[in-house]
C-alpha cells in the first residue's frame, strides 16, 4: 500500500459506541461493505467517490457523507488531489435516546435517505466531536452535548424533529432534584445518565422533560452552570487555571471556548476588567 495511504482510529474515551477515522488515501480502494453504526463523515481535501444507495456519488470539500447501519457502500479517492476526510461510527444504541427525546418514535431504525449532503451545520458538528475525541482530555457532557447536537441534525434531516411545544406550569419535583444534583455536582465528571438516574427518568425521557420544562437541554444547563462557577471563582482572585479545574472543565482551552460563547470574551479578558 502507498505510504501516501494513512488510517487513524480513535476510540471515544467516554464511549466504547463511538470511534473517529481520520484518514488519507491516494490509490487505496475500499471493497464494498456495510458497518453496523451510523458513518457520518466530512470530506476535508480532493474527492470521495463511492456506491451507496443504489447510486454513485461524488463528494468534494466540504461535503458530509452518511451511510445508515447496514448501509453497503465502497469508496477511493477521485481526481488527482489526495483525498483527506474524517468519519464518526457512532452504534445506533448510543443513538437511539437521543433520537426518542427529539421526537423520533418509531421502532425502526432512523434512516437517512441521502448519503451525501451539504449542510454546513452539521459539517461544523461532526468536525467539533471528531475535535474532542481526538483530545486527550474532555467532560463528558461536553462529549455527549455535541453527540446530541449531531442526533438533532440527523432526526431534523430525517423529518422526524420534535422539539414539544407544551409548557407546565409547575416545575416537577423530579426536575428540581436533577438540578440540584448538578449544582452539588459541577467539579465531577457526571454524564446524562448520572443525572437522569437521580431523577429516576430514563435517558431519552428525561432529556426532552428537561428542556420542556426548562427551555435548555440538560447538556446546555450544566455547561452554563460550570462557566458561571468560572466567573464566581475568577471574580475571587484565583487564578483561570484553578477556576478550570474547580468548575469541572477538563483545562483553559475547554473553559475558554464556553465561557466565550456565553460572555463574548476570553475568561483572560474578563479577568482583566475586574477591579
Amino acid at each position: 500500500m502507498n505510504k501516501d495511504n494513512r488510517f487513524q482510529f480513535i476510540n471515544s474515551e467516554k464511549c466504547e459506541n463511538v470511534t473517529a477515522l481520520d484518514a488519507t488515501m491516494s490509490d487505496f480502494s475500499y471493497s464494498k461493505h456495510a458497518h453496523e453504526e451510523y458513518s457520518l463523515g466530512v470530506t476535508l481535501q480532493g474527492r470521495q467517490d463511492f456506491f451507496c444507495q443504489s447510486a454513485f456519488h461524488k463528494s468534494s470539500s466540504g461535503n458530509v457523507i452518511l451511510f445508515n447501519p447496514e448501509d453497503v457502500h465502497d469508496g477511493h479517492a477521485g481526481g488527482v488531489q489526495q483525498l483527506k476526510y474524517i468519519m464518526l461510527y457512532v452504534h445506533p444504541d448510543e443513538f437511539l435516546p437521543l433520537f426518542r427525546a427529539l421526537g423520533y418514535q418509531q421502532n425502526s431504525v432512523l434512516r437517512l435517505n441521502a448519503p451525501m449532503i451539504d449542510n454546513p451545520i452539521l459539517r461544523n458538528q461532526i468536525l467539533k466531536l471528531s475535535s474532542i475525541i481526538q483530545q486527550p482530555n474532555y467532560s463528558m457532557v461536553e462529549f455527549e452535548f455535541s453527540l446530541f447536537q449531531i442526533a438533532q441534525s440527523l432526526v431534523a434531516i430525517s423529518g422526524h424533529l420534535d422539539i414539544g411545544t407544551e409548557n407546565s406550569k409547575r416545575a416537577d419535583k423530579l426536575l428540581l432534584r436533577a438540578k440540584d444534583y448538578i449544582l452539588a455536582s459541577l467539579e465531577h465528571n457526571i454524564s446524562i445518565d448520572d443525572i437522569a438516574s437521580v431523577a429516576t427518568m430514563s435517558k431519552y425521557h428525561f432529556i426532552r422533560q428537561f428542556r420542556l420544562q426548562f427551555g435548555i437541554t440538560p447538556h446546555q444547563y450544566v455547561l452554563s452552570c460550570r462557566v458561571n462557577l468560572a466567573r464566581r471563582i475568577i471574580e475571587s482572585g484565583k487564578s483561570l487555571n484553578e477556576a478550570a479545574f474547580a468548575a469541572g472543565f477538563a483545562d483553559d482551552s475547554h473553559l475558554n471556548r464556553h465561557f466565550k460563547r456565553i460572555y463574548g470574551l476570553t475568561p483572560k479578558r474578563f479577568q482583566k476588567q475586574i477591579p
